[in-house]
């Protein structure tokens, strides 16, 4: 069976104050919340009809159960949540009943740690799965490749990146999460003529191998210029854009900090052309124009502010404005700034590194200390209204929502709670 899937959706962007005045070009929804970012990879929600405020203890915890380590984030497609964990030398890709957390099918593989790679923060799995029609697509720690049957957890078939291609895992193991256009599976991998790659959905078969990207943790995002998809990658050095049906570069901005670790996801702005990337430490954060014209892409640099650097967390697009949580492990603070000129409208104190989503107007905020907190953002200042600890380890998995319905990480746990009013 040929699948064609292309990545045309448009994200409207649901301002806490109001309609939106922004609109994203990014992937196409597959699902309720079957990718990295959900629906269209910028962690912006429709759900409706959320709690304004929340009681003492937190939200209606619907199920809690134990789960194995892991950053990988929860996504959720035909009632069933899909995520990955480690136990000693093997990974599992997990089926769970949505209702009630109760194991559906495991699938287990071997994934010694590759020597060299740093465990000081996690040993993975830090890639999200992707969900495509009847499959799923995930990538390990060490860099298996694997395509699953959802409904079973039954192999389509796999890759071993390191072993078959020679890639080269990051510092801190495989992060990046794939993304689907058309026929094809697109993976940021990394390593001598495999720094991107491209696989047939259904077969697994390599399509194409380019670049010498290392180092790379952020996920690709798919976008529309002008008549034609391109790919856009935030790597260790630049932030990219290769042509999606050959992997060919298209052209190449510079964005580095001095570990030459850039985490977060790339945000684009269709009606404006605009290309958001942030990062921690001194690179900050810009915005890049792309423009068209024959084929090639002209980028221009609307504006840089390195009092904007995200470094483990993810950005929002709310309203004119992009929040994030942005400083170091000495302090961070919950920042907008405004997404056409780069000017902060307010830097807020006494927040940890933390993960966003949207919906109904809200922010909903998991921090690395494993608060979660219930927020309303207006253009002037960003309002706690709700807080509540649920984890007493590290966290830095960002939250699913799936109506009313939030799925949550911890480094050993796994739980659902109800948002409703």
């Amino acid at each position: 069976m040929q699948r064609t899937i292309r990545n045309q959706g448009t994200i409207r962007l649901l301002s806490a104050v109001g309609a939106a005045s922004l609109m994203l070009m990014g992937s196409t929804a597959f699902g309720q919340w079957s990718q990295w970012g959900g629906p269209n990879r910028d962690f912006m929600s429709d759900s409706k009809g959320l709690a304004d405020k929340w009681p003492d203890a937190g939200p209606e915890k619907i199920w809690s159960r134990e789960l194995g380590a892991g950053l990988s984030s929860v996504v959720v497609d035909g009632g069933r949540l899909f995520t990955m964990y480690r136990e000693g030398d093997n990974e599992f890709i997990v089926a769970l009943n949505a209702k009630n957390g109760e194991t559906v099918w495991s699938h287990k593989y071997s994934a010694p740690l590759p020597k060299g790679v740093r465990t000081r923060y996690s040993t993975g799995p830090n890639s999200t799965p992707l969900v495509v029609g009847d499959r799923i697509y995930t990538v390990g720690f060490a860099g298996r490749l694997t395509c699953l049957n959802k409904a079973t957890g039954k192999t389509h078939w796999s890759h071993d990146l390191m072993g078959e291609y020679q890639a080269k895992p990051p510092h801190y193991g495989f992060s990046s999460s794939p993304v689907a256009h058309e026929n094809k599976l697109i993976v940021a991998v990394g390593g001598e003529g495999c720094g991107m790659m491209a696989f047939d959905l259904d077969t697994g078969s390599l399509l194409w191998k380019r670049q010498d990207f290392q180092n790379i943790y952020s996920s690709p995002l798919v976008i529309k210029v002008g008549k034609t998809y391109q790919v856009v990658l935030l790597h260790d050095r630049a932030v990219v854009g290769v042509d999606v049906e050959t992997g060919d570069l298209k052209w190449s901005h510079e964005h580095e900090n001095q570990w030459r670790t850039n985490i977060s996801s790339p945000l684009w702005d269709a009606k404006n052309r605009h290309l958001y990337v942030t990062a921690g430490g001194e690179a900050g954060s810009r915005v890049l124009k792309l423009t068209d014209a024959g084929g090639k892409t002209t980028v221009d640099e609307i504006w840089a502010n390195r009092k904007m650097g995200v470094g483990q967390g993810n950005v929002l697009p709310v309203g004119n404005q992009l929040i994030g949580c942005a400083g170091s492990d000495s302090g961070s603070f919950m920042t907008a700034i405004d997404a056409k000129t780069g000017e902060i409208a307010y830097r807020e104190r006494g927040f940890k590194k933390s993960m966003l989503l949207h919906a109904d107007g809200k922010i909903i905020a998991l921090d690395e200390d494993g608060n979660l907190s219930l927020a309303n953002a207006s253009s002037e200042k960003y309002e706690v209204r709700s807080n509540v600890q649920l984890f007493k380890s590290q966290t830095w998995t960002v939250p699913t929502l799936v109506g009313k319905t939030l799925y949550l990480r911890g480094k050993n746990t796994i739980m659902a709670l109800n948002l409703g009013r």
